[in-house]
């Protein structure tokens, strides 16, 4: 069970650079403006902002492998647990979907962590 917790806790961690590189290198481009409905002059007067997001959730990858390296499940579930904030946030703030592609992995990640212990 901790090999199956600790690879979804990677799955998510992948999931959160990918949301980094559309949101820093991409949320400008063809292809990220595609994932994210936006026009070009929306994508580009709103850059530096995606940007920032973006960091953020680079800081959350790092945090949860930080957690699978160190075996640490209280760091995964620490992360996981923001993870999960940042989904229903941002599910009722910008985009309902954003329950599913962040707060659901993250839930079933900490359910698979909690129970591992």
């Amino acid at each position: 069970m901790r090999t199956l917790s600790e690879i979804a806790v990677a799955v998510v961690a992948g999931l959160h650079i990918v949301f980094l590189v559309l949101e820093m290198f991409l949320w400008t481009k063809p292809a990220g403006r595609r994932v994210f409905g936006l026009s070009k002059e929306l994508a580009e007067a709103t850059a530096s902002l995606a940007a920032n997001q973006g960091l953020y959730n680079g800081f959350l990858a790092a945090g949860l492998m930080w957690g699978v390296l160190l075996g640490s499940s209280a760091i995964q579930l620490f992360f996981l647990g923001c993870v999960i904030v940042a989904g229903i946030f941002g599910a009722i703030t910008a985009k309902r979907s954003i329950l599913f592609v962040q707060a659901l992995p993250g839930a079933i990640a900490a359910l698979l962590v909690f129970l591992a212990r």
